[in-house]
């Protein structure tokens, strides 16, 4: 807050640029958000070792999160930092997300052999059917199939 009001007394921001740069971080948060939460889905369901995918969003994270703290550039220091902080956390997500996949709580691809172990042992709940979209919404799901 201090720091905001100096820079506005010293000429270097206006409040139209605050703003602005509101709407454009509120905007790279809510796209990438939904980027990886789509992307971890993704990566999950299809690709058999997770370490290497986890391990390139944890370097991107750390890059973007160290160009960040080197940017003088307002703007970028803020989306450079949402993004950062959101590949770091995806990182996290995807052994999460397979966590879920092996408690029934997202489908498995029986074609990935990761998954195949999953579906394959007895004591697991995972299963090939997408519990939120085919059973809770049935009706919802038949007016939408052709």
């Amino acid at each position: 807050m201090y720091q905001t009001l100096s820079l506005r007394k010293q000429g270097i921001i206006s409040p139209v640029q605050i703003n602005v740069v509101g709407l454009i971080s509120a905007l790279v948060t809510f796209l990438g958000i939904a980027f990886g939460h789509i992307a971890v889905r993704w990566i999950e369901f299809r690709i058999v070792h997770l370490w290497i995918p986890a391990l390139l969003f944890l370097l991107g994270g750390i890059a973007m999160e160290t160009k960040s703290f080197a940017s003088t550039n307002l703007p970028s220091k803020i989306i450079l930092g949402i993004l950062g902080f959101i590949f770091l956390w995806d990182a996290v997500e995807l052994f999460r997300q397979e966590r879920r996949v092996r408690r029934g709580h997202a489908p498995a691809n029986p074609q990935n052999p990761r998954h195949r172990r999953f579906l394959e042992n007895p004591s697991s709940a995972a299963t090939t059917i997408d519990l939120l979209r085919d059973e809770i919404h049935p009706i919802l799901n038949s007016r939408f199939k052709s």
